[in-house]
């Protein structure tokens, strides 16, 4: 008997835990490439509106917004369009939408002709549902 109580101290009983300091360290490291990354994947275009003191209308779940920073470059989404081509290209992407609404941001400090421009150059494709989005004004 001594041998065989000798045997079972010596011999190992295999834990079966498993260890989640490497888990937790991993989180971390990526939880923080998340909090230092996500303000930089923020889109859109820096312009500042002009503001109105009008009443606001509802806007669709994704609407087709064309923007005119102060260079006076027009830009659909993030891509840079010539005014010359403005046009054809509001008509190619709006043929494969249901709402045929286009809404102009133009940066306030933009000329007045540079918007009546562009709003022509949409309208000679037949576009007329055409809004500009200002700032709402509060009294």
């Amino acid at each position: 008997m001594d041998v065989q109580q000798e045997n079972k101290k010596n011999s190992r009983v295999l834990l079966s835990e498993i260890n989640v300091t490497p888990f937790v360290d991993v989180m971390l490291v990526l939880l923080i490439i998340f909090m230092v990354t996500a303000p930089m994947m923020q889109q859109g275009l820096d312009i500042e509106l002009p503001e109105t003191a009008g009443a606001g209308i509802t806007i669709p779940d994704e609407p087709f917004i064309l923007t005119i920073k102060k260079n006076k470059r027009i830009f659909i989404g993030s891509a840079q369009i010539p005014i010359s081509q403005l046009g054809k290209k509001t008509a190619a992407i709006l043929r494969s939408r249901k709402d045929k609404h286009v809404y102009i941001q133009a940066d306030k400090s933009v000329e007045y002709g540079v918007v009546a421009e562009a709003l022509a150059e949409i309208r000679s494709m037949g576009l007329y549902q055409v809004s500009l989005i200002t700032t709402f004004k509060g009294k």
